[in-house]
C-alpha cells in the first residue's frame, strides 16, 4: 500500500455547516449551562470539529433571566474589569450585571452576565471573539430570529 488510506478532513470557514439553536435557560445552572453552549459555539459536538476554524452553531439563549446561580453567589462573586487607565479597575457582581441586562438601552441579544461567563470559556484570540458574536441572548421567550428556522434543543441531554 503506497499510499494513506484514511486522511485527516480538516473543514475550513467555507465549508462548515453551521446551525442555528434554541437553548432555553429556564431553571439551568448558569455556568454548567454556559459550558454546553460554549462546546456548541466551538463545534465539539460535530464531528467535523476543527480547533482552529469556526465550525459551531449561532445560539440563540432564551428565558436568561431564569437561570440560577448556586449558593450566595448572586452577591458574593465578583467579576472584575479595567478600564484602562489608572484607577480603573471596576467590580460587578453577578446581581448587578443581572440588572444591567434589564436596561431598555441595552442592544438586543446582549447580556453581560452571559458575555462575562462564556468569554471566559472560550479561547482567548480571534477566534474566540468572533465565536462570542455568534451567540444572542433574550430575557424572555421570544427572539427576532425566527427567519433562520432555528431548531430547539434540550441542553440537558448533552455531556
Amino acid at each position: 500500500m503506497d499510499t494513506l488510506s484514511y486522511k485527516t478532513i480538516s473543514i475550513n470557514a467555507e465549508s462548515a455547516k453551521k446551525e442555528w439553536v434554541v437553548v432555553d435557560a429556564t431553571d439551568q445552572v448558569l455556568g454548567r449551562l454556559c459550558a454546553k453552549v460554549a462546546k456548541i459555539l466551538r463545534g465539539k459536538y460535530k464531528p467535523s470539529y476543527t480547533p482552529h476554524v469556526d465550525c459551531g452553531d449561532n445560539v440563540i439563549i432564551i428565558n436568561a433571566d431564569k437561570a440560577i446561580l448556586t449558593g450566595k453567589k448572586w452577591t458574593d462573586r465578583i467579576y472584575l474589569s479595567y478600564t484602562g487607565y489608572p484607577g480603573g479597575q471596576r467590580s460587578a457582581t453577578p446581581a448587578i450585571l443581572k440588572k444591567k441586562a434589564e436596561n431598555p438601552g441595552l442592544k438586543p441579544g446582549i447580556n453581560p452576565l452571559y458575555i462575562k461567563v462564556l468569554k471566559g470559556m472560550l479561547p482567548k484570540n480571534r477566534l474566540g471573539a468572533q465565536l462570542l458574536k455568534n451567540v444572542h441572548v433574550y430575557n424572555g421567550p421570544e427572539h427576532p430570529h425566527q427567519a433562520q428556522n432555528p431548531k430547539v434543543i434540550d441542553i440537558n441531554t448533552l455531556k
